[in-house]
C-alpha cells in the first residue's frame, strides 16, 4: 500500500499531504527479488530509473549518476553485464542501486540485504545511514534481523503472528544516532532493547495470536509505544524525527 501497488481495503494512505493512489517516483522500492529487466545491462537497469526521474537529463549525465550508485553497491566493472551473468547477491545490489539512484523521498525496502554477503551488507547499511542523514529521507524497511533493526531504526514496529497479523507494539530506539555495528554492543541499552524484541518474537507474539492478554501490545486505539532501552528511572527524551522505520516481523 505504501508503494501504491495494492489498494487498502479501507481507509487511505497519505504522503506529504497527498493520497497514495498508485506507484510514484517519490517512493523507491527494493523487493526481495531483484525485479530486473533481463534484456538490459546493470547500467541500463539503473539508468532506466534515472531517466524516468529526470527525463530532461542528457545521456552522459544519466549514466554518470547511475554509475555513482553502481559503484556505491560494489558493482564497478560489472556495469555492462546482463542479469543472467550476475549472482543472486549481485542482482539484488543492482535493485538497491536503482532505488537509491532516483533519490526518493521515501525508500521502501523489503529485506533488501538478505541475499548479500556480510561485508557487502555492512557497507550498504552504512551507506543507507549516510544517505538518510544527508537527505532526511524516510525509510520503511522489513527485516527479520534483530540486530539490523536496532542498528538502523528510529522506531521498530513489531507485528503479531498471522493470520490476522497486526502491528502490536512500537519500540522507540533510544540509543545514540551515531551508533555503529562496532560500538552499539557496548551500550547497555542495546541488550535491553534486544532482549525486549526477542521476548516479543518468541513469546508475546504467540500470546497475542492466541487471544491472550499482553499489556504492552496496546488496545483498540492503536499499538503502544515503548522505550525498553531506558532504565525505569531514566527520563524519556522527545521522539526523534522519523528517518528510518524498519518493520520487524517474526520469522516463520
Amino acid at each position: 500500500m505504501l508503494a501504491g501497488l495494492e489498494q487498502p481495503s479501507s481507509g487511505y494512505v497519505f504522503m506529504d499531504g497527498r493520497e497514495v493512489s498508485g506507484p510514484g517516483l517519490e517512493r523507491g522500492v527494493v523487493f526481495q527479488g531483484h525485479a530486473l529487466m533481463p534484456w538490459l545491462s546493470v547500467l541500463g537497469n539503473v539508468s532506466f530509473a534515472v531517466r524516468s526521474r529526470w527525463p530532461d537529463w542528457t545521456r552522459a549525465r544519466v549514466d554518470a549518476h547511475a554509475l555513482r550508485f553502481i559503484e556505491l553497491v560494489g558493482l564497478a566493472g560489472a556495469e555492462h553485464k546482463k542479469p543472467a551473468e550476475l549472482s543472486g547477491g549481485m542482482k539484488q545490489r543492482v535493485g538497491i542501486a536503482r532505488a537509491f539512484a532516483i533519490e526518493p523521498k521515501m525508500l521502501l525496502l523489503d529485506e533488501p540485504f538478505g541475499a548479500l554477503d556480510a561485508l557487502t551488507r555492512g557497507v550498504i547499511q552504512d551507506e543507507l545511514l549516510k544517505i538518510v542523514l544527508a537527505t532526511q529521507q524516510t525509510v520503511f524497511m522489513i527485516t527479520h534481523d534483530v540486530d539490523e533493526a536496532i542498528l538502523l531504526a528510529d522506531r521498530i514496529l513489531l507485528m503479531s503472528n498471522g493470520p490476522n497479523a497486526r502491528i502490536a507494539e512500537v519500540v522507540r530506539n533510544t540509543m545514540p544516532r551515531d551508533r555503529t555495528r562496532l560500538t552499539m554492543h557496548h551500550d547497555p541499552q542495546f541488550y535491553r532493547i534486544r532482549n525486549h524484541l526477542v521476548d516479543f518474537l518468541v513469546h508475546r507474539s504467540k500470546l497475542i495470536q492466541q487471544g491472550g492478554v499482553d499489556e504492552a501490545s496496546g488496545s483498540g486505539a492503536g499499538p503502544r509505544e515503548v522505550a525498553p532501552g531506558l532504565d525505569a528511572g531514566d527520563e524519556q527524551p522527545e521522539p526523534a524525527p522519523l528517518a528510518a522505520v524498519p518493520k520487524l516481523h517474526a520469522v516463520r
